[in-house]
Protein backbone atom coordinates (compact mmCIF):
# COMPACT_ATOMS: atom_id res chain seq x y z
CA UNK A 1 0.00 0.00 0.00
CA UNK A 2 1.42 3.40 -1.14
CA UNK A 3 2.02 6.13 1.92
CA UNK A 4 -0.52 7.99 0.05
CA UNK A 5 -3.40 5.73 0.67
CA UNK A 6 -2.09 4.88 4.40
CA UNK A 7 -2.78 8.41 4.93
CA UNK A 8 -5.66 8.66 3.77
CA UNK A 9 -6.64 5.61 5.91
CA UNK A 10 -5.00 7.49 9.26
CA UNK A 11 -7.15 10.41 8.76
CA UNK A 12 -10.22 8.41 7.81
CA UNK A 13 -10.04 6.01 11.54
CA UNK A 14 -9.54 9.06 12.95
CA UNK A 15 -13.47 9.95 12.45
CA UNK A 16 -15.19 6.33 13.63
CA UNK A 17 -16.45 7.18 17.10
CA UNK A 18 -15.02 3.36 17.69
CA UNK A 19 -11.73 4.00 17.28
CA UNK A 20 -8.94 5.25 19.27
CA UNK A 21 -5.47 6.21 19.48
CA UNK A 22 -3.24 7.54 22.16
CA UNK A 23 0.15 8.18 22.00
CA UNK A 24 2.76 6.75 25.10
CA UNK A 25 2.55 10.77 26.10
CA UNK A 26 -0.98 11.15 26.49
CA UNK A 27 -0.82 7.98 28.25
CA UNK A 28 1.53 9.28 31.00
CA UNK A 29 0.19 12.92 30.90
CA UNK A 30 -3.38 12.11 31.49
CA UNK A 31 -4.11 8.41 31.21
CA UNK A 32 -6.50 6.84 29.17
CA UNK A 33 -10.25 7.85 30.20
CA UNK A 34 -11.90 4.70 29.19
CA UNK A 35 -9.50 2.53 31.83
CA UNK A 36 -12.22 0.37 33.66
CA UNK A 37 -14.76 2.30 32.45
CA UNK A 38 -15.52 0.43 28.84
CA UNK A 39 -19.22 -0.79 29.63
CA UNK A 40 -20.15 2.85 31.17
CA UNK A 41 -19.04 5.17 29.21
CA UNK A 42 -18.40 3.47 25.57
CA UNK A 43 -20.16 0.28 25.32
CA UNK A 44 -23.27 1.59 27.72
CA UNK A 45 -24.03 -2.30 28.72
CA UNK A 46 -22.31 -4.61 30.90
CA UNK A 47 -21.46 -7.18 28.39
CA UNK A 48 -18.50 -9.43 28.05
CA UNK A 49 -15.06 -7.71 27.11
CA UNK A 50 -13.31 -9.44 24.42
CA UNK A 51 -10.11 -8.52 22.80
CA UNK A 52 -8.07 -9.92 19.81
CA UNK A 53 -4.89 -8.70 20.04
CA UNK A 54 -2.65 -8.46 17.05
CA UNK A 55 -6.19 -8.03 15.02
CA UNK A 56 -4.64 -6.71 11.68
CA UNK A 57 -7.34 -5.83 9.66
CA UNK A 58 -9.91 -6.57 12.48
CA UNK A 59 -11.47 -9.95 10.20
CA UNK A 60 -12.15 -11.96 13.78
CA UNK A 61 -13.10 -8.73 15.48
CA UNK A 62 -15.88 -7.71 13.08
CA UNK A 63 -16.95 -12.08 12.53
CA UNK A 64 -16.91 -12.56 15.94
CA UNK A 65 -19.10 -9.42 16.90
CA UNK A 66 -21.52 -10.09 14.08
CA UNK A 67 -22.41 -13.61 15.61
CA UNK A 68 -22.51 -12.38 19.08
CA UNK A 69 -24.36 -9.40 19.23
CA UNK A 70 -24.50 -10.11 23.42
CA UNK A 71 -20.50 -9.93 23.41
CA UNK A 72 -18.47 -6.95 23.16
CA UNK A 73 -15.44 -6.85 21.11
CA UNK A 74 -11.86 -4.32 21.04
CA UNK A 75 -9.91 -5.24 18.07
CA UNK A 76 -5.96 -4.04 19.04
CA UNK A 77 -3.31 -3.42 17.16
CA UNK A 78 -0.13 -0.78 16.00
CA UNK A 79 -1.33 -0.91 12.28
CA UNK A 80 -3.71 1.68 11.60
CA UNK A 81 -4.00 1.05 7.91
CA UNK A 82 -4.88 -2.48 8.23
CA UNK A 83 -7.35 -1.51 10.89
CA UNK A 84 -9.61 1.02 8.81
CA UNK A 85 -10.81 -2.39 6.85
CA UNK A 86 -12.51 -3.39 10.21
CA UNK A 87 -13.50 0.11 11.31
CA UNK A 88 -15.07 0.31 8.02
CA UNK A 89 -16.73 -3.08 7.89
CA UNK A 90 -18.08 -3.04 11.12
CA UNK A 91 -19.45 0.54 10.61
CA UNK A 92 -21.07 -0.98 6.97
CA UNK A 93 -22.64 -3.54 8.91
CA UNK A 94 -23.80 -1.32 11.94
CA UNK A 95 -22.22 -3.23 15.09
CA UNK A 96 -22.24 -1.42 17.96
CA UNK A 97 -20.48 -3.86 19.61
CA UNK A 98 -17.00 -3.31 18.43
CA UNK A 99 -14.19 -0.99 18.85
CA UNK A 100 -10.75 -0.64 17.72
CA UNK A 101 -7.55 0.22 19.75
CA UNK A 102 -3.96 1.55 18.25
CA UNK A 103 -1.02 0.94 20.79
CA UNK A 104 1.86 -1.14 21.03
CA UNK A 105 0.07 -4.54 23.22
CA UNK A 106 3.51 -3.90 25.26
CA UNK A 107 1.38 -0.94 26.78
CA UNK A 108 -2.02 -3.21 26.97
CA UNK A 109 -2.35 -2.61 30.92
CA UNK A 110 -2.75 1.18 30.33
CA UNK A 111 -6.45 0.55 28.86
CA UNK A 112 -8.05 -1.67 30.39
CA UNK A 113 -8.74 -2.12 34.14
CA UNK A 114 -8.93 -4.88 36.66
CA UNK A 115 -11.36 -7.52 35.64
CA UNK A 116 -12.41 -5.50 32.79
CA UNK A 117 -11.81 -8.29 29.82
CA UNK A 118 -13.54 -11.64 29.89
CA UNK A 119 -11.63 -13.14 26.99
CA UNK A 120 -8.79 -13.07 24.88
CA UNK A 121 -7.77 -14.11 21.50
CA UNK A 122 -4.56 -14.10 20.07
CA UNK A 123 -5.02 -14.96 16.00
CA UNK A 124 -1.97 -15.96 14.08
CA UNK A 125 0.40 -13.60 15.82
CA UNK A 126 4.01 -13.34 14.46
CA UNK A 127 6.14 -15.90 16.03
CA UNK A 128 9.02 -14.44 16.50
CA UNK A 129 10.81 -17.08 16.06
CA UNK A 130 14.32 -16.17 17.06
CA UNK A 131 15.51 -16.54 20.61
CA UNK A 132 16.29 -12.93 21.53
CA UNK A 133 12.88 -11.81 20.46
CA UNK A 134 11.30 -15.13 22.74
CA UNK A 135 9.91 -11.51 25.35
CA UNK A 136 7.74 -10.05 22.26
CA UNK A 137 5.69 -13.52 21.75
CA UNK A 138 2.26 -12.82 22.62
CA UNK A 139 2.24 -15.99 24.81
CA UNK A 140 5.05 -15.78 26.19
CA UNK A 141 4.60 -15.13 30.50
CA UNK A 142 6.10 -11.70 30.14
CA UNK A 143 2.94 -10.92 28.10
CA UNK A 144 0.49 -13.37 30.28
CA UNK A 145 1.55 -11.28 33.38
CA UNK A 146 0.35 -7.99 31.50
CA UNK A 147 -3.30 -9.69 30.82
CA UNK A 148 -3.72 -10.71 34.65
CA UNK A 149 -3.74 -6.78 35.25
CA UNK A 150 -6.82 -6.85 33.12
CA UNK A 151 -8.38 -10.40 32.45
CA UNK A 152 -10.92 -11.86 35.19
CA UNK A 153 -9.78 -14.92 36.99
CA UNK A 154 -10.38 -17.94 34.63
CA UNK A 155 -10.70 -15.48 31.51
CA UNK A 156 -10.04 -17.47 28.40
CA UNK A 157 -6.83 -17.17 26.09
CA UNK A 158 -7.35 -18.22 22.56
CA UNK A 159 -4.29 -18.88 20.53
CA UNK A 160 -5.09 -19.12 16.64
CA UNK A 161 -1.68 -19.86 14.37
CA UNK A 162 0.08 -21.57 11.46
CA UNK A 163 3.16 -21.54 13.54
CA UNK A 164 4.33 -25.31 14.92
CA UNK A 165 7.05 -23.54 16.83
CA UNK A 166 4.94 -20.95 18.83
CA UNK A 167 2.26 -23.67 19.48
CA UNK A 168 4.76 -25.76 20.99
CA UNK A 169 6.09 -22.85 22.77
CA UNK A 170 2.80 -21.63 24.24
CA UNK A 171 1.98 -25.53 25.56
CA UNK A 172 5.66 -25.39 27.29
CA UNK A 173 4.59 -21.98 28.57
CA UNK A 174 1.41 -23.00 30.36
CA UNK A 175 2.77 -26.29 31.66
CA UNK A 176 5.57 -24.29 33.22
CA UNK A 177 3.11 -21.96 34.06
CA UNK A 178 0.82 -24.09 35.99
CA UNK A 179 -1.26 -22.70 34.00
CA UNK A 180 -5.22 -24.43 32.60
CA UNK A 181 -5.27 -25.95 29.50
CA UNK A 182 -9.17 -26.36 28.28
CA UNK A 183 -8.38 -27.50 24.67
CA UNK A 184 -5.42 -28.01 22.05
CA UNK A 185 -4.85 -29.55 17.95
CA UNK A 186 -2.14 -29.20 16.26
CA UNK A 187 -5.02 -29.30 12.96
CA UNK A 188 -7.80 -27.50 13.68
CA UNK A 189 -9.95 -28.53 10.48
CA UNK A 190 -9.21 -32.13 11.42
CA UNK A 191 -11.12 -32.23 14.56
CA UNK A 192 -14.97 -33.26 14.41
CA UNK A 193 -15.45 -30.92 16.98
CA UNK A 194 -17.89 -28.00 16.09
CA UNK A 195 -15.97 -25.24 17.58
CA UNK A 196 -16.33 -21.55 17.20
CA UNK A 197 -12.73 -21.07 16.45
CA UNK A 198 -13.72 -22.83 12.98
CA UNK A 199 -16.67 -20.83 11.18
CA UNK A 200 -14.44 -17.67 11.41
CA UNK A 201 -11.81 -17.43 8.73
CA UNK A 202 -9.84 -14.43 7.64
CA UNK A 203 -8.53 -14.43 4.09
CA UNK A 204 -4.43 -15.17 4.96
CA UNK A 205 -5.80 -18.32 7.05
CA UNK A 206 -7.73 -19.53 4.14
CA UNK A 207 -4.84 -18.75 1.93
CA UNK A 208 -2.45 -21.17 4.27
CA UNK A 209 -4.95 -23.67 3.94
CA UNK A 210 -4.98 -23.67 0.62
CA UNK A 211 -1.33 -23.94 0.37
CA UNK A 212 -1.75 -27.05 2.77
CA UNK A 213 -0.83 -25.48 5.73
CA UNK A 214 -2.14 -27.25 9.48
CA UNK A 215 -3.69 -24.79 11.40
CA UNK A 216 -3.26 -24.92 15.39
CA UNK A 217 -5.36 -23.54 18.34
CA UNK A 218 -5.27 -24.00 22.10
CA UNK A 219 -7.16 -22.67 24.63
CA UNK A 220 -6.32 -22.14 27.89
CA UNK A 221 -6.73 -19.86 31.51
CA UNK A 222 -4.07 -18.24 33.42
CA UNK A 223 -3.12 -19.31 37.31
CA UNK A 224 -3.60 -16.02 38.92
Amino acid sequence: MGTKNKLKRFAENETFDNFFHYSYEQIQLAGFPLQGKWHADFFKNNHPIVLELGCGKGEYTVGLAAANPQINYIGVDIKGARMWRGLTTANEKGLDNVAFLRTRIELITHFFGKDEVSEIWVTFPDPQLQNSRERKRLTSQRFLDYYTHFLRPSGIIHLKTDSAPLYDYTLEVIEQGQHTLHYHTPDLYATEEDLTVKKIRTFYEQMWLDQGLKIKYIQFSMRL
